[in-house]
């Protein structure tokens, strides 16, 4: 009796033990399934084109190569600190792997990305590799064939921003157009835009083409580099209608609606998200007498005059890195703080015209930039003529539905 008690005993807790064993794995799995769950809900870390060596290195090897590149032209390495990334430039990334890179081109601001709008970039030798650099924002902005001698392919491997005057799509379209006509392929190793949440602002007039718009798109044109290269080649844009050979190294994980934050500033006066944000707007003020902060460390982000009536912000503009001349120089600016305004899905108009209100009659308030930035005459005879911001954008309504049309081709991501 007792034995068989001490058995009932036995059999009974090894009972229980296995049933509160099976709720506890039971448990187990579902922690593990609503970790995974909400691993899912994370966005995944944004890959570069640059970074994925597996979709271009074999495109690579054996081949003389040149890079078009600058300053953003990083990707992201493996420390021995998992808290503290570590990056590394395209070009010494590409040598380490073997790949025989033969010379760089610098767009505006050049290889280091350290000279001012407009500030012509020199030709020079890279320190650290000893590589030539060859500007195309010099003497040229179109590589000649003789600096393309002898060369198999090009890289363009550039952080854009999406805005129409940002000349970085000038300078692809240039190297697209002289690869085309040498019979040279291009791969452009895309990167993400972090203007690419939204389409706005009124589309260039052919007529008024430069360097700063080169093609018939809105301010904000809402695509990735590889995607306007695309839209380069679709829509021969090119002299005589040439085609470039042209491949796309895509990102991995993004969508136009991604939050982009970017690490490099891809220009010198983009030092931060905001600013980036907010330049297809406060752009417009390049082309008139009013400050944009350059010369302060809030570039982008603020806007003022020393003509502007007294109030109870101000600033005062001196030379620093990206701007050695800033509008206003050394004199005390009255205007508006913008650092804590809330992301932009559109273009606002608001600031430009409270600016032209705020300046005096006896005052020259638009320069002779301005049409080149707008890419028409029509904005500057609105403001002119006290249209308000809502009449003022209506007048791009179908300029910018019949260039979705045409955007929609050529998008690589959603």
């Amino acid at each position: 009796m007792i034995l068989f008690s001490l058995r009932k005993s036995t059999y009974l807790f090894l009972f229980l033990l296995t049933n509160f064993q099976l709720i506890s794995c039971a448990k187990q799995v579902q922690n593990s399934e609503f970790k995974i769950q909400n691993a899912e809900k994370q966005p995944l870390k944004i890959k570069t084109g640059a970074e994925r060596t597996d979709l271009y290195l074999h495109q690579l090897k054996n081949k003389k190569v040149a890079i078009v590149g600058n300053q953003t032209s990083i990707i992201e390495k493996k420390g021995k600190n998992k808290e503290q990334k570590e990056f590394i430039h395209i070009v010494d990334s590409l040598i380490s792997l073997g790949i025989n890179v033969q010379k760089v081109f610098a767009p505006e601001h050049g290889f280091r990305g350290e000279a001012d709008a407009a500030e012509l970039v020199k030709n020079g030798k890279d320190t650290k590799t000893g590589l030539p650099i060859i500007s195309l924002y010099g003497k040229n902005k179109k590589p000649t064939a003789a600096q393309l001698e002898n060369i198999d392919v090009i890289i363009f491997d550039i952080q854009d921003v999406g805005v129409r005057f940002y000349t970085y799509i000038s300078t692809l379209h240039y190297v697209m157009e002289a690869c085309a006509e040498l019979g040279i392929p291009v791969i452009i190793f895309d990167r993400p835009n972090p203007n690419a949440h939204y389409v706005d602002g009124p589309v260039l007039e052919i007529e008024h083409t430069s360097f700063v718009g080169k093609h018939p798109v809105p301010v904000v044109y809402g695509m990735t580099i590889g995607e306007y290269g695309q839209m380069i080649n679709g829509e021969k844009w090119l002299k005589n209608e040439f085609l470039c050979d042209l491949t796309i190294i895509p990102l991995k994980n993004y969508a136009h609606t991604s939050d982009v934050s970017l690490t490099v500033r891809p220009s010198p006066n983009l030092p931060n998200d905001k600013s980036i944000n907010l330049y297809p707007s406060l752009g417009f003020f390049e082309g008139t007498t009013i400050n944009a902060g350059r010369g302060t460390e809030f570039q982008f982000q603020r806007y003022g005059a020393s003509f502007f009536p007294k109030n109870d912000f101000s600033y005062t503009p001196k030379p620093n890195f990206g701007a050695k001349y800033p509008k206003e120089n050394g004199k005390l600016c009255y205007g508006v703080d913008l650092r804590t305004t809330e992301k932009l899905n559109h273009i606002h108009l608001k600031w430009l015209l409270d600016a032209n209100k705020k300046t005096p009659k006896t005052q020259k308030f638009f320069g002779e930039t301005f049409t080149i930035h707008a890419g028409n005459t029509k904005l500057q005879k609105q403001i002119e003529q006290g249209l308000s911001e809502k009449e003022i954008r209506e007048t791009w309504e179908k300029d910018l539905e019949d260039f979705k049309k045409i955007r929609e081709k050529y998008l690589i991501y959603e």
